[in-house]
């Protein structure tokens, strides 16, 4: 199991968490830590913010791997009902009042709607590319998202038996 988890960077760190995924079940074993007979630790608050960005792209990749839509279509769909409630709120400014000078009284609204629409969509495709390519590197390289650990076959004489039965 240890061969099919792909390690880049300092990942080495979430070994468990990532062959949780694979379908590993985990333990812990007490040790005995010795203390640092010379030296310094070189580990400080620089080394923390790596960790802390490693974590969330360990938990990202976790979550969203196999579907990416899921995270950037929310965000997309979220995007696009903010934008359009901002932009229908205008709107039923602009029909109510009769107001001329919209973009003198409510433009930076006006632009704000109009960017979370585009991001939105923009969203949308990102997730979109996402599927497109997580089905891509299963389907080409024949990789799967997990792992089977034995296969159990039936024996040709209980095959028949069972169609006969069924």
């Amino acid at each position: 199991m240890i061969q099919s988890i792909p390690l880049y960077g300092e990942m080495h760190r979430f070994i468990p968490a990532l062959a949780t995924r694979f379908g590993a079940s985990i333990c812990e074993i007490p040790i005995k830590n010795v203390n640092r007979e010379r030296g310094r630790s070189h580990y400080g608050l620089g080394r923390t913010f790596g960790v802390l960005f490693d974590l969330l792209t360990i938990r990202f990749l976790l979550k969203y791997m196999s579907r990416p839509m899921h995270f950037f279509g929310g965000l997309g769909v979220l995007g696009i009902g903010a934008g359009s409630a901002i932009s229908l709120a205008l709107l039923w400014a602009k029909i109510l009042h009769h107001e001329q000078s919209m973009m003198n009284l409510h433009g930076p609204m006006f632009v704000l709607g109009a960017v979370l629409i585009i991001a939105g969509i923009q969203m949308l495709a990102i997730g979109l590319l996402g599927e497109l390519s997580v089905r891509h590197y299963y389907s080409a390289q024949n990789h799967t998202p997990y792992a089977v650990e034995h296969i159990v076959r039936l024996q040709a004489t209980e095959e028949r038996s069972m169609l006969s039965e069924g």
